[in-house]
């Protein structure tokens, strides 16, 4: 299956009209937009416009408000709890991230948990925006349960990804984004589009036993946490995933575990709601609440830089710091432009065909 080229360009003003027509403000549109195009640039293809066509269908299904009036419910002054009034989580995230940066400027740290949300694109988007500010920033958020506890056939945590981005003097920051699973389920939907198998610890069938089938979500499997199985330490992935729940969710007011709301439309919400909506959670910690800021970031640079020059492995260049493998896709992409799944391409021509926009 071959992948067509869009100039990010181009895509950002067609993804910020779809947002548009769907009646969010221009703030919110270019917000959202921004979110989203992160991800693509980034190489972080499962999130980016590719679920552009979701966001739509959520909106249609009135699970999306595209005109939220979101507000603290809650307050100190190093935390809050805000109700997203089930906003876009592309628009709520980054609200509540500036929200902690602020906090964080008075208090030296800075935590808001989120809940009455949808789906916020990237964890590492949210989790930046502290870095600028001389900040280390942390995200999470739950999502639907797409995942099987370590022993258990049932599904019951989402892929509930954590993000953390540290700053840094010279070198590129550290910029961690990794889901608590072993693989996240857009990188299933992208096997599932190129017609691909998925590799053996990904996913198991609902009665528990390993399988190579990317399709078998909907075949009542699940996603196996990092680890895969007891053996390879799946009880650790579970045990992140688990505490990514509580935060994002018990601590906020959303709802969690098997109750959490499905991104697709077409799946029934679930019976009997314990919450408000899907739960994100971010922070933002000054680095001189702890010490001067270019002592640490001079010693961050070193860390970087002993950690780059370790002795790599045979058959492999160098040893990698978490965010350079998505640094060099944007670098690249931003200069080439961004690649697109034909499903894909089909999916955003038929948004430019629902709302009389040129694609």
């Amino acid at each position: 299956m071959q992948n067509m080229i869009f100039s990010v360009d181009k895509l950002q003003k067609f993804t910020q009209e779809v947002f548009l027509k769907m009646g969010c403000s221009p703030e919110h549109a270019q917000q959202a937009t921004q979110v989203l195009l992160s991800a693509d640039l980034r190489g972080i293809d499962s999130h980016g416009v590719a679920r552009l066509i979701g966001y739509v269908r959520l909106w249609e299904a009135e699970r999306v408000n595209a005109q939220p009036d979101i507000k603290i419910v809650h307050e100190t002054p190093s935390t809050a709890t805000i109700d997203g009034d089930r906003g876009l989580g592309l628009v709520i995230a980054p609200y509540a991230m500036k929200i902690a940066i602020e906090k964080a400027k008075v208090a030296g740290t800075g935590w808001v948990a989120i809940k009455n949300s949808n789906h916020y694109g990237i964890a590492g988007y949210h989790s930046m925006m502290a870095l600028e500010h001389d900040m280390m920033g942390i995200s999470m958020t739950n999502a639907s349960a797409l995942v099987a506890p370590t022993f258990s056939q049932e599904r019951m945590l989402g892929t509930n990804p954590i993000a953390v981005a540290c700053p840094t003097n010279e070198e590129p920051p550290f910029v961690a984004d990794f889901s608590t699973t072993t693989a996240a389920n857009g990188k299933l939907e992208i096997l599932q589009r190129k017609e691909e198998e998925a590799p053996i610890g990904w996913v198991q069938t609902k009665e528990g036993h390993p399988t190579e089938d990317a399709g078998i979500l909907k075949k009542g499997g699940a996603l196996l946490p990092l680890g895969s199985d007891r053996v390879h330490s799946s009880h650790k992935g579970y045990c992140l995933g688990s505490i990514v729940d509580i935060f994002s969710a018990v601590l906020s007011g959303a709802n969690y575990g098997p109750w959490v709301p499905p991104f697709p439309s077409y799946v029934p919400l679930p019976e009997n709601p314990v919450g408000e909506g899907v739960g994100h959670f971010v922070g933002a910690m000054r680095v001189d609440a702890f010490r001067p800021a270019e002592d640490y970031k001079n010693h961050m640079d070193n860390w970087i830089r002993r950690f780059r020059n370790s002795t790599p492995v045979e058959g492999q260049k160098k040893v990698l710091i978490p965010g350079d493998p998505e640094r060099e896709s944007e670098k690249l992409r931003r200069k080439e432009g961004i690649p697109l799944l034909e499903p894909v391409v089909k999916d955003l021509q038929s948004l430019a065909d629902k709302f009389n926009l040129e694609f």
